[in-house]
């Protein structure tokens, strides 16, 4: 069987959708970071074992939950609470690390992402993949961005194909907007500080490669507008109707608040870098 952790703040609105997809498992932990909500009050309902702790990065969140949750099961499955694991996506877990063979550590995972209840197959370059599924012991994450990654690992990752749902925008576009405008920031930090080589961006693991892609394509003049493009003609995201068109437009703001962050970002450290020079 498989253990289930769910970080949360302030998820009253989710919460429930994901943990009644959940009742295939009896270990499901909420780690709650702060929550002035239902949050808490509904995990309970749910039976689900509620932990809290503060909230530093989903890297450091995920790897305190390894850390410091007692955890009953050797796999462990991590969600977010405005995600739902489909029947088919349970079956293909389970069936995955039955299945496994002893130098198997983890798996990455992939999502249907969901506006005004469309899949945006297209607009959102299915699939993408995240490391979401490890052994106890044998991995943990590291940040990058506003979101995390595999960081040490201690044998090979899989792939588990059949996807989960994930309900980005279901607390509403000013959330949505106020979110990525935060994430926006620690992006164009991650991009411009910790850039990857060049060469990941031919790496065969989506992981390595679009931490790369990310980071290289920004540079690129005209990226925002280039990235709508992109997904709304070349992907065909305008098949996706009117969904599809506001998810492009706002994948490319977000692009745009990168980039301008990012030009900000280099024209401080000039003028610390010009301070400096005159001090000597």
């Amino acid at each position: 069987m498989v253990s289930v952790v769910i970080l949360t703040k302030n998820e009253e609105l989710d919460l429930a959708r994901c943990l009644n997809s959940l009742t295939w498992t009896d270990d499901v932990h909420v780690l709650d970071s702060g929550s002035e909500d239902r949050t808490v009050e509904i995990a309970l309902e749910y039976n689900a074992k509620v932990s809290n702790h503060q909230f530093e990065s989903f890297g450091a969140q995920r790897n305190y939950a390894l850390d410091n949750l007692e955890l009953k099961y050797d796999w462990i499955l991590f969600l977010d609470a405005d995600e739902v694991v489909t029947p088919d996506f349970k079956n293909d877990l389970i069936s995955s690390i039955s299945e496994a063979d002893d130098e198997t550590v983890g798996f990455y995972c992939c999502w249907k992402m969901i506006l005004e209840e469309r899949w945006l197959k297209h607009c959102d370059n299915f699939p993408k993949w995240q490391f979401r599924v490890l052994k106890k012991g044998k991995a943990e994450f590291t940040d990058f961005g506003h979101g995390q990654k595999e960081g040490k690992v201690d044998g090979k990752l899989e792939y588990i194909k059949e996807p989960y749902l994930h309900y980005s925008f279901s607390k509403g576009w000013t959330q949505w907007i106020e979110r990525h405008n935060k994430y926006s920031s620690q992006e164009a930090e991650a991009r411009l500080d910790n850039c990857p080589p060049f060469k990941n961006i031919f790496n065969r693991h989506s992981s390595t490669r679009n931490p790369a892609l990310k980071s290289w394509l920004i540079k690129v003049p005209g990226w925002p507008f280039l990235r709508f493009l992109h997904a709304y003609f070349l992907n065909l995201g305008f098949l996706e109707g009117s969904p599809g068109f506001i998810y492009c437009i706002n994948m490319a703001y977000h692009e745009f608040l990168i980039s301008i962050k990012i030009r900000e970002m280099k024209r401080k450290k000039r003028q610390v870098e010009l301070k400096t020079i005159k001090t000597f």
